[in-house]
């Protein structure tokens, strides 16, 4: 923060001294906040004359801010007033450009590469060091993990009516589904993440395996992630169940505890064979034996089927989304467009993703119960549970139903959040980087582009999520697992993105959302009928970026104002009708009078 300039006179008392000091940091903050409104708890550290060089708009010079929570440049070179608004934890990279002896225009400045499919490039003038202290203040900040410094989320300010944090309860979901029952039971073996340290507090187990036979199962287990219950039908009771790869190695080991178990998964509903997915393409799974993995053999499980998915790992993702970022950012090239879009193959692993869930449907419908797994069963496995549970329970395609979906298979089942994101961590290059989660929501659009009216929320939502995966001003994603976050003590020192979200529901509804209890999606998964998100991921193009909603939907949204008007009047014309001196009004109405709420029907019908 800037401090006041020191009095002429050292006759100023230190009362007016401070004040003075708190009056220039004020008048700091309100030079920032006519532009954008700084959130509670965040604050200034820098602004500094800078040249933005637009990839669409060339050189504009303008001033940029730097807070403990964003970078934020404006520039009136242009009409309309061009801003940018950047997090600081959507930055994944700061690289200095050129350096003091550098020719050319604007060749001596910052390189920022961000999270969130763009990249900024920023210009200074050479003349003594003058990038210094904006790249160690925005290296410092934009990672805070990397200079032990404590992220925003932690210092965040934000008072939202609802708490957030409450709208998942583990028990309140088991009882939905209608458990425990006579075939499953709820365990607190995991209150102390004794059995594992990865899965949550409290899990639902076939009722003939004890607690004992747990802990056998989990030394048999990647990491201890037992099969367990995610998922269960109402009327047919087949099981969606998770886990990690059994601990096969080369050597081609056995254990009768875990396929007693898986057994005893089977037998719950009668299922004649037990579906095992395995997300991996069979030679991985081969070759996963090497480090003491595998997966199980006909021999070993003679009452279980094995299906390779063939989805690909982290790394193959990762380089897949880079691909698609180099064609998407900053140019769009039409004249190649579609074979560029071909060669990232990134539609192609949405394919498959959506391809295996609908397997996993589609045999829980047919009353069949499922394993689901990958190799730790942390990535793939929750893209595929977490999928097939959207198509299955029409609950999860709710507003707050798709909130307890992320926070159960995600959040809880141990998404690695802060090593697929690296929230505030410097090392860019870090092999355990992926965009899993991201890929995920990219399914759900997918869905929610075949199923226009399937779904309560809109996309918005899904962007939402998206920037705050990145962000860093909520807690909902921060860390690896739940056990680091009740360390790290984020239900009670930081603010939850739904708290952000229930707030303001109506932004985030979709119009055409038409509720239907019992009907299970199935969605198309051809690439003819894939498409790429622009709005998501060419959003910052300005020539492609959608400006406005469909005339569809904003006609939509103006009926629906128009039909609440409507009962509105309805309600007091019926409050009047009602009351004893309008009675006389009632006995005067003949039987062939339209009434009021038949005229109200006709703006019911859909466009």
């Amino acid at each position: 923060m800037a401090s006041a300039s020191i009095p002429a006179y050292n006759s100023v008392s230190p009362l007016e001294n401070r004040s003075s000091q708190n009056a220039s940091r004020e008048s700091l903050k309100m030079e920032l906040l006519a532009d954008v409104t700084l959130l509670p708890g965040e604050e200034r550290i820098i602004g500094k004359d800078i040249i933005y060089m637009c990839p669409f708009n060339g050189a504009l010079k303008g001033k940029v801010f730097i807070t403990n929570y964003r970078l934020y440049f404006r520039s009136v070179d242009t009409d309309p007033v061009m801003t940018l608004n950047v997090p600081l934890g959507v930055i994944g990279r700061v690289e200095k450009m050129g350096g003091a002896s550098s020719r050319g225009e604007n060749s001596y400045g910052l390189d920022i590469t961000c999270k969130d499919m763009r990249n900024l490039r920023f210009a200074l003038k050479q003349e003594g060091h003058s990038r210094r202290d904006i790249f160690d203040i925005l290296f410092k900040y934009a990672f805070p993990v990397s200079h032990s410094l404590t992220m925003f989320a932690y210092m965040s300010q934000e008072k939202y009516e609802e708490n957030g944090w409450n709208v998942y309860k583990p028990m309140e979901e088991f009882r939905r589904q209608g458990l425990p029952n006579d075939k499953w039971r709820i365990t607190f073996i995991n209150q102390s993440y004794e059995l594992c340290d990865t899965y949550p507090t409290i899990l639902a187990v076939p009722f003939k395996a004890s607690d004992e036979d747990l802990k056998k199962v989990a030394s048999f287990r990647s990491r201890g992630r037992i099969p367990v219950l995610s998922w269960i039908h109402r009327e047919n009771q087949a099981v969606i169940c998770r886990c990690s790869q059994p601990l096969v190695g080369m050597s081609g080991k056995r254990n009768k505890d875990d396929e007693r178990y898986l057994d005893v998964i089977r037998e719950a509903n009668g299922t004649a064979k037990l579906t095992i997915y395995d997300a991996r393409p069979s030679v991985n799974a081969v070759a996963n034996k090497a480090t003491g993995g595998g997966y199980e053999g006909d021999d070993a499980y003679q009452n279980a089927e094995l299906v390779f998915l063939d989805i690909h790992n982290i790394h193959v993702m990762r380089e897949s989304l880079k691909k698609l970022k180099d064609i998407v950012f900053p140019i769009v090239e039409d004249s190649h467009w579609l074979s560029s879009l071909e060669s990232t193959h990134w539609l192609e692993h949405i394919k498959l993703v959506i391809s295996g869930a609908i397997q996993v449907a589609d045999k829980i419908s047919g009353g069949n119960s499922v394993i689901v797994h990958c190799s730790d069963g942390w990535d793939r496995t929750a893209q595929l549970t977490s999928l097939a549970m959207l198509m299955l329970d029409s609950h999860y395609r709710t507003l707050r139903g798709f909130q307890v979906l992320l926070e159960k298979e995600w959040i809880s089942f141990g998404h690695k959040f802060a090593s697929r994101i690296g929230h505030g961590d410097k090392n860019y290059a870090d092999q355990d980087r992926s965009p899993i989660f991201v890929q995920f929501i990219d399914c759900v659009w997918q869905m929610t582009k075949q199923f226009p009216t399937a779904f309560e929320f809109n996309e918005r939502l899904l962007i939402t999520i998206l920037d705050h995966l990145f962000s860093c001003r909520f807690g909902t994603f921060l860390y690896n697992c739940e056990s680091v976050r009740d360390t790290n003590e984020v239900r009670t020192k930081t603010v939850s993105l739904w708290s952000l979200v229930n707030s303001e529901a109506s932004t985030y509804q979709n119009p055409f959302y038409t509720p239907e209890c019992s009907r299970v999606l199935y969605p198309v998964a051809s690439m003819r009928h894939l498409e790429l998100w622009v709005s998501y991921y060419i959003r910052w193009n300005p020539r492609i970026r959608q400006q406005q909603q469909s005339p569809v939907e904003q006609r939509y949204m103006e009926l629906l104002a128009l039909r609440d008007e409507y009962l509105k009047k309805l309600e007091e014309l019926q409050l009047t009708d009602s009351s004893p001196n309008s009675s006389h009004l009632s006995n005067s109405s003949t039987p062939n009078a339209t009434s009021p709420t038949q005229h109200i029907t006709h703006l019911h019908t859909p466009l």
